[in-house]
C-alpha cells in the first residue's frame, strides 16, 4: 500500500521528468529553427551571390564564380537565352472536329497550342513554325514574349515538311527575326539550345547535344510519306514545343522543332534549317511547296538476316519491296520483292532490287536514301542508281516525279 509521503515523491519525480522531457523538446525546436533559419540564409546568399557573380562575371575571378554557385553558369546559354527568347511564340488556335453519335452528330472543338519563331523574309516578319500545330484551325492568336497577342494567319505550308508560315497583324517593335543558318554542316555532338511553349509554360528553354543526323519520320498529317533529313537531339521537349526554334551556340537556328517519341527520355527531332530556307520564299509568294521528288517505292533496311535470305552478301541499302504501278520507279525498270520471308516474327518481301548508292553517293538505309532525295533532289530530276538485281550490280536511270499530295 502506497503511503502519502511515497506518494509526494512519485509526484514529485513524474512533474521532474516531464519537466526535462519539456526542456529537451524546446531544445529541439529551438535548434530546428535556428537550422532552419541558417538555411534560409544561406540559401538568400547564395541566390544573392549568384546573381552578383552573373552580373560581374567579366570581373570576377572564376574560382570565386565555383565559390558562390553550386552549379557554375554557362555563360553562352544564357546569352543565347536573353538574344532569342522575344523572338519565340506561342500560337493557339480552336480546331473543330465531328462527333458522330447514335443521336446524330455534332462539331466539338478543342484548343491546340505550340510555338513558333520570329523570322524576316524581304524586310517584312514573318512566324515559321509547325504545319501540324496550325493545321485545321480558326481563331488563331499569335503571343509574344511579353504578353501581347494577335490574330494570326497561315500564308503559306507544307505538310511534306511540317512546316507553315504565320503572318500577325502587330506593331513592328514587337518582331525581333533570328537568323536562320544552313544546317547541312551540322555535326553529331555539336551543343543545342530549344525554346518553346511545352504544356502551355512559354519560354521554356532546354539544350542538349545533337545525337545523330539525316533521321526521317513519319506524321499522319503528311499521308505517312516520310519526313526526310531529320536532326535528332538530346534537349527535352513535350507537347507545345512544337513550331519553337533549335538553335546553335551562336543562337542561330539550325533546326524547327516538331516532334518526340511517346516514353522516351532525351530524344528529340527537328526539321533542318536547310529546308525552312529552301522552302521559305516559295510559302511566302505562292503559299506551297511541291517540288519534293517522288521515287515511288516502298523497302525495307538491308541487314545480314535478310541478305542470309536473300542469299546475297549486301548487307547495306534498300530492299524494295514494292514498287508503285506508274511511278517513276515503275517506269525506270526498279523490280519489287517476289517471295515472302518471315525473319524474327516479322514478314518481309525479298527478291527486289537492293538500293545501294544514288549518283554515286553510298545509301546505308532508308533513312539515308530519303535524305539525300529531300537534300538533293527536286521533281523532274534525273538520278543515276546503283542497284544489285540478282547478285548483279547495275545502274538504273530513273527521272524523279512530284510527290503527289495527301
Amino acid at each position: 500500500m502506497e503511503t502519502q509521503g511515497q506518494s509526494r515523491v512519485s509526484r514529485t519525480v513524474v512533474a521532474f521528468t516531464a519537466f526535462v522531457v519539456m526542456c529537451l523538446a524546446l531544445g529541439a525546436t529551438v535548434v530546428y529553427y535556428n537550422s532552419a533559419l541558417n538555411k534560409q540564409v544561406r540559401d538568400s546568399d547564395s541566390a544573392t551571390s549568384t546573381t552578383t557573380t552573373t552580373s560581374t562575371a567579366i570581373t570576377t575571378s572564376t574560382s570565386t564564380a565555383i565559390a558562390t554557385s553550386a552549379t557554375p553558369v554557362d555563360g553562352t546559354a544564357l546569352a543565347i537565352y536573353a538574344n532569342t527568347s522575344r523572338s519565340v511564340v506561342t500560337i493557339e488556335g480552336d480546331v473543330a472536329t465531328t462527333v458522330n453519335t447514335f443521336f446524330g452528330s455534332y462539331v466539338s472543338y478543342s484548343v491546340i497550342e505550340g510555338s513558333g519563331f520570329v523570322t524576316d523574309h524581304g524586310g517584312v516578319p514573318y512566324i515559321v513554325t509547325n504545319f501540324h500545330v496550325v493545321d485545321g484551325t480558326t481563331n488563331m492568336t499569335v503571343t509574344f514574349s511579353n504578353g501581347d497577342a494577335y490574330p494570326g494567319k497561315v500564308i503559306g505550308s507544307d505538310v511534306y515538311a511540317d512546316l507553315a508560315v504565320v503572318s500577325v497583324s502587330a506593331p513592328a517593335s514587337e518582331f525581333v527575326p533570328l537568323t536562320i543558318v544552313d544546317s547541312s554542316g551540322l555535326q553529331v555532338g555539336q551543343s543545342v539550345y530549344a525554346i518553346g511553349a511545352p504544356f502551355g509554360l512559354s519560354g521554356t528553354f532546354t539544350s542538349g547535344l545533337i545525337s545523330q543526323i539525316g533521321r526521317t519520320i513519319q506524321e499522319e498529317t503528311a499521308g505517312n510519306y516520310s519526313i526526310s533529313g531529320i536532326i535528332q537531339f538530346t534537349a527535352p521537349i513535350n507537347p507545345g514545343n512544337s513550331g519553337g526554334p533549335l538553335l546553335n551556340s551562336n543562337g542561330e537556328v539550325i533546326g524547327i522543332t516538331t516532334a518526340t517519341i511517346s516514353g522516351s527520355v532525351g530524344l528529340g527531332f527537328a526539321i533542318p534549317s536547310q529546308t525552312i530556307i529552301q522552302e521559305l520564299p516559295f510559302l511566302i509568294t505562292t503559299g506551297s511547296y511541291t517540288d519534293h521528288s517522288y521515287l515511288g517505292i516502298s523497302g525495307v533496311d538491308m541487314d545480314y538476316q535478310l541478305a542470309q535470305a536473300s542469299k546475297t552478301n549486301v548487307t547495306y541499302g534498300v530492299l524494295v519491296e514494292q514498287v508503285t504501278s506508274g511511278s517513276p520507279a515503275d517506269k525506270a525498270g526498279i523490280k519489287g520483292g517476289t517471295t515472302q520471308v518471315d525473319i524474327s516474327d516479322t514478314r518481309y518481301r525479298i527478291g527486289g532490287d537492293i538500293i545501294v548508292s544514288a549518283n554515286g553517293t553510298r545509301l546505308i538505309n532508308m533513312d539515308a536514301l530519303s535524305s539525300y532525295l529531300e537534300e538533293n533532289t527536286v521533281a523532274g530530276q534525273t538520278v543515276i542508281f546503283g542497284v544489285v538485281r540478282a547478285g548483279v550490280m547495275m545502274n538504273v536511270t530513273l527521272t524523279l516525279g512530284e510527290r503527289p499530295q495527301p
